[in-house]
């Protein structure tokens, strides 16, 4: 009876053992049906712990072609959740005043293009941008870039596109039907604007409503400075040199007053704007306009039929024998460092200049000019304009910009270029002028000597 009773006992506990682990197991898979049926969102939330939607705010000037870098953005949102709102500015003085009033006033976007150079030095970019110089990716950038965006050790930029060239820009279409050739020295420049005019054509577009572009017919001569005076640069930073009492400095004033005394300006200089003279040139009303070669982008963009039809040469000197162009690095890309989303900013530059962004970026954009990221090459398919600066390049033919040499450009340039453009003031009185700007900009920026 009482083994009974215990075999009994013992077999009531192993069914009761049984029915709990039936019970257990029936629970666990109605949970694993549960998880099962909402996998995706539990696999969401935790992507989005790990990864919570951001948006980044990106300060970009309105004259810059921008669908390379909504391009790579719509990247980085699929990837990383990151979304990217961009917010215009003017060009010019009246942008650069917004950039540092925002600075000051401590409203300024988590991400910032900017010109990489003097104007940027001119910042004071430690005190509002983030220094990148830690981070592997900055590896990657060629080094005369990273001279551009760097104050002592510190490195804030990223090139937010290819290189430029600063010189003229040309229908080739007008060249061929006036049987002309590319000048190599000034005289035959001038000689090019004359038939051209007698044509009835624009010989050389003026758009100062857009005050900034004045400034290209002296910028891209500095080769020619650069090759006669390679330490033009250094005195100039040493307040040792001026504009006014160096002739071939002087000489960039001059071409502007040559062009505008021959009559070979467009009429209405200063109602005409960038975007009306991109057009000009690329219908074939106008056949030159001194210009950086970032402009190629937006003829791309607007006239797409028209850009095999534009080339390019660098601004001619007096030697035939050495005909050069004058190089710009790209504008670059900046994080705020005050920025709430700081990492998040830099996530996104890293992306930028990463493989995969190039690879975006070049997918949707053609280049200016050379790539400044390391191993990232031309591709074959590169515009006419841009082919036609590599035999400047292969030639050894090329000098930077004096505003990726010294730190000194003073802010009043583009008005006081459009006054010697105009005719208003006299080439020396506009290189006086602008010494004066420089001296000033160099007391503000503290420099030694100054």
């Amino acid at each position: 009876m009482k083994r009974l009773t215990l075999k009994n006992v013992l077999f009531s506990f192993m069914v009761l053992l049984l029915l709990l682990l039936v019970a257990c197991g029936g629970e666990d898979e109605d949970t694993g049906s549960s998880d099962a049926g909402n996998d995706d969102s539990g696999e969401n939330a935790e992507g989005t712990e790990e990864n919570p939607e951001t948006t980044l705010t990106f300060l970009v000037d309105n004259q810059t072609v921008t669908d390379g870098i909504e391009a790579v953005a719509a990247d980085i949102e699929e990837k990383f959740n990151i979304k990217t709102e961009f917010e215009l500015r003017p060009g010019g003085t009246e942008g650069d005043n917004i950039v540092k009033t925002r600075l000051a006033t401590g409203e300024m976007t988590d991400l910032m293009w900017y010109n990489s150079g003097s104007l940027f030095k001119a910042l004071n970019p430690s005190e509002y941008f983030m220094d990148l110089s830690g981070e592997e990716f900055i590896d990657r950038l060629t080094d005369e870039f990273k001279g551009t965006v760097s104050v002592d050790d510190a490195v804030y930029g990223v090139p937010g596109e290819a290189s430029s060239a600063g010189g003229w820009l040309y229908n080739k279409a007008v060249y061929e039907e006036l049987g002309l050739e590319v000048p190599k020295t000034w005289d035959e420049l001038m000689a090019n604007n004359e038939a051209i005019k007698e044509a009835g054509k624009v010989p050389v577009l003026a758009s100062y409503k857009d005050t900034w572009t004045s400034q290209l017919v002296l910028l891209a001569d500095y080769y020619n400075v650069y090759s006669e005076n390679p330490d033009f640069a250094e005195s100039f930073t040493n307040n040792e040199a001026k504009f006014a009492n160096t002739p071939i400095a002087l000489r960039g004033f001059e071409k502007l007053q040559a062009l505008q005394e021959a009559g070979h300006y467009n009429e209405e200089q200063s109602a005409t704007g960038y975007e009306d003279a991109l057009e000009m040139l690329a219908t074939g009303e106008a056949a030159h306009y001194p210009m950086l070669t970032f402009a190629l982008a937006a003829i791309a963009d607007t006239h797409p039929d028209a850009i095999d039809d534009i080339g390019f040469f660098g601004q001619p000197g007096d030697d035939p024998e050495d005909h050069g162009m004058t190089q710009w690095m790209p504008g670059a890309i900046y994080v705020n460092k005050d920025s709430e989303n700081a990492e998040a900013a830099k996530q996104w530059v890293e992306y930028f200049v990463s493989d995969e962004g190039m690879e975006t970026l070049m997918s949707t954009m053609k280049a200016n000019g050379p790539y400044v990221v390391e191993g990232v090459d031309l591709p074959d398919d590169a515009y006419p304009a841009v082919q036609d600066m590599t035999a400047y390049l292969e030639e050894g033919k090329v000098g930077p910009a004096l505003e990726f040499l010294s730190p000194l450009k003073g802010p009043n340039l583009e008005q006081i270029t459009v006054e010697v453009g105009l005719g208003m003031v006299t080439p020396e009185e506009g290189a006086e002028k602008y010494d004066r700007d420089v001296e000033r900009q160099a007391q503000q920026l503290d420099i030694e000597g100054w």
